[in-house]
């Protein structure tokens, strides 16, 4: 044997040690697993039933649509039902429930009907969502654009499907929804968190909205904005508390400006608010406030080495703010 074969033995060894003795992170001899990457292709057949022509085919007519979305909807309830089955499944197993689990999936298809029969209310909510996005945006030219192109509707969209999933108890697949979705797009929103209609994200890189977060109506955040918690409650053996209300509430026709950051299970952003840019808040914010950082001084150093001279800069407008964090 040669001195690398016998090298690469050691690690095999040690490895199934590994295994053995540690059984994190690690599936062997299961059962079920749901996959990540038909998942992942779920979650863009429902793109192709939410926006026609857009995604998927493209060559669509008035006359072909009928018996294209009858055959888009057959398989993605099929595709749908089995992922499904695979999480209840997987988490029946882990939780060392029998072995012969049948009652997952008559579970697992009537899940998916109760889905596919919420589409045309997720689809008129996402509407209205693209709708906020052309009137929250002046840069968007078009409806078309935003559904093509702004990543802050691919995060939107995803969590639509994902909450709902979320409220039926499904492990695992809203999770890995929502974790492509902010891959793709790089705002991570959690499917427990509830989002009201024509809710805009703009530029969408950077935000966090954590899963107990309440949103009401006509919400406008922008890149960085953070609703998060203020600290994780533990039991008296040192265990994170779950369940609990951790995340702000948010209500309606509020705008949160770039990076600005919201704590707190208690904290109540009141209707009507306009929080300014890197505001950090931890307290309730009155309905119809103005919430901004006293302006910095910045100093500019003209070339040269000339005197430096002052630079005043504010999040808000100065005749905004009367509610100061």
């Amino acid at each position: 044997m040669s001195e690398a074969a016998g090298g690469l033995d050691g690690v095999v060894d040690a490895l199934l040690a590994s295994y053995r003795e540690d059984p994190r992170g690690q599936r062997i001899g299961r059962r079920f697993l749901p996959s990540r990457e038909a998942i992942i292709g779920v979650a863009r057949l429902f793109f192709e039933v939410f926006y026609p022509g857009y995604y998927g085919r493209q060559d669509l007519t008035a006359e072909t649509l009928r018996y294209h979305l009858g055959g888009l909807l057959s398989s993605l309830r099929e595709k749908l039902a089995h992922q499904i089955e695979q999480c209840l499944c997987f988490t029946a197993e882990s939780e060392g429930l029998p072995e012969d689990l049948p009652g997952c999936g008559e579970h697992a298809g009537k899940l998916a009907d109760r889905l596919l029969a919420r589409l045309p209310d997720l689809r008129a909510t996402l509407l209205v969502d693209v709708q906020a996005a052309m009137d929250g945006d002046p840069a968007a030219s078009s409806l078309d654009e935003i559904i093509l192109s702004y990543p802050g509707l691919l995060a939107v969209t995803v969590h639509r499907v994902a909450h709902e999933l979320w409220l039926m108890g499904v492990p695992l697949m809203p999770r890995i929804m929502s974790e492509w979705a902010h891959a793709q797009s790089g705002a991570d929103i959690h499917p427990g968190a509830t989002i009201g209609p024509r809710f805009f994200i703009d530029h969408a890189t950077g935000v966090v909205v954590g899963e107990t977060s309440q949103l009401g109506t006509d919400v406008k955040m922008y890149q960085g904005v953070t609703l998060g918690a203020l600290s994780h409650p533990r039991d008296e053996n040192g265990r994170v508390i779950r369940n609990t209300k951790r995340h702000p509430t948010v209500e309606d026709g509020v705008t949160l400006y770039a990076n600005a950051t919201v704590l707190g299970g208690a904290t109540v952003v009141g209707a009507g608010s306009v929080l300014g840019g890197s505001v950090f808040v931890t307290r309730s914010v009155p309905p119809g406030s103005r919430v901004a950082m006293k302006p910095p001084e910045l100093r500019v150093q003209p070339p040269g080495g000339g005197r430096s001279a002052p630079l005043l800069s504010t999040s808000l407008p100065d005749n905004l703010p009367d509610f100061e964090i």
